[in-house]
């Protein structure tokens, strides 16, 4: 089966985003008004791409679930997999979609192959694709509820298993669907619907780096991702910090990733900066999870040269003192990190 058969033609994420944000442009310009621009946006929210999808058979869904066996896949018993092609085929209506999205979400861990079954159902990524795009016109200025934030990160949380795959990972990529999650990344709104959408967005982009693969890190380098996850790193919850760090760790340790941060001095001084922020921020609640990615950060930059010397100068006293001594009681990994560090600075 080639890629585009598998993909039942419609993975370009280009065109899925022009199509989906015209449909979204073209339905404001159907008589909205100042005073109720938020009010339309809702409910366009709830219509937009129905009719892109609506001709599409239960034959379709099939298909895909009988691609992501014949791949190698093991979906589950045939209870199991009636109930997973039911779900799929209520994606198509309007009123079904939003709890068949979050009962595939639940089954998640269930069902290590759903990735690949979402991904060969004609249809069914395009639906996705939509549910992300048609949320753009409530970012700026805020007006995102809890309701359509869970239904967007449920549909984040199905990309994540696609992204995680490994017969789907680079399809994914390929097909620059990460950058449609970079909007919900450049949000600033602390607001836990607004951090739920950033947090499960860098689930997906970490579910795709986590393999230390160099063409996906050359993606996210050349995206101009690095700027949107420092930016979390420095201002975001902790949780957004965790996984925002892991990410650029795991961006560094690749040559490539490594070369592009540390080849620039002021870009460097930036990251340098922004990881000092990122300690200084833990004095009050430290994090185990978040002093660990970071001191792997640091001890990645310190294999730079120019790196090491500003790091001497300006690294955060608090790694030297006594400010996490408890951490590094309780946890024998980071005490073996933070040594390790500091024996490479001195």
């Amino acid at each position: 089966m080639n890629a585009a058969n598998a993909t039942g033609g419609l993975h370009n994420a280009g065109i899925a985003s022009q199509q989906g944000y015209m449909y979204v442009q073209q339905s404001n310009a159907a008589g909205q008004t100042k005073n109720n621009a938020k009010l339309q946006n809702q409910t366009q929210y709830t219509r937009v791409g129905n009719s892109a999808v609506s001709g599409t058979s239960n034959l379709a869904v099939t298909a895909g679930m009988q691609a992501s066996t014949s791949t190698g896949g093991n979906i589950m018993g045939d209870s199991d997999s009636e109930a997973l092609y039911q779900l799929m085929v209520e994606l198509f209506s309007a009123t079904n979609r939003e709890q068949a999205l979050a009962e595939l979400s639940r089954r998640r861990d269930q069902n290590p192959d759903l990735g690949v079954a979402l991904w060969n159902a004609y249809g069914v990524m395009t639906i996705l694709y939509q549910e992300i795009i048609a949320i753009y016109p409530l970012l700026n200025p805020p007006a995102l509820t809890m309701p359509v934030s869970n239904r967007v990160c449920n549909s984040l949380a199905l990309l994540q298993l696609v992204a995680t795959h490994e017969q789907t990972r680079m399809r994914l990529l390929k097909a620059n669907v990460p950058q449609l999650l970079y909007p919900f990344l450049s949000t600033t709104s602390k607001a836990k619907q607004y951090d739920n959408l950033r947090l499960t967005s860098l689930g997906v982009i970490g579910a795709l780096v986590k393999y230390d693969n160099h063409e996906v890190i050359s993606f996210f380098v050349a995206t101009e991702f690095l700027p949107l996850c420092l930016k979390i790193m420095d201002i975001g919850s902790e949780l957004c910090k965790v996984v925002a760090t892991f990410i650029f760790q795991k961006i560094i340790i690749d040559d490539g990733g490594f070369h592009y941060v540390t080849s620039h001095p002021k870009r460097l001084h930036t990251v340098l900066v922004i990881l000092n922020n990122v300690v200084n921020q833990m004095v009050a609640m430290p994090s185990g999870r978040l002093l660990k990615s970071v001191t792997k950060c640091l001890i990645r930059l310190a294999d730079n040269q120019n790196a090491k010397e500003e790091m001497r100068e300006s690294m955060s006293e608090h790694l030297r003192d006594s400010t996490f001594a408890h951490v590094l009681a309780e946890d024998v990994s980071y005490r073996r990190l933070i040594y390790q560090l500091l024996l490479k600075l001195a």
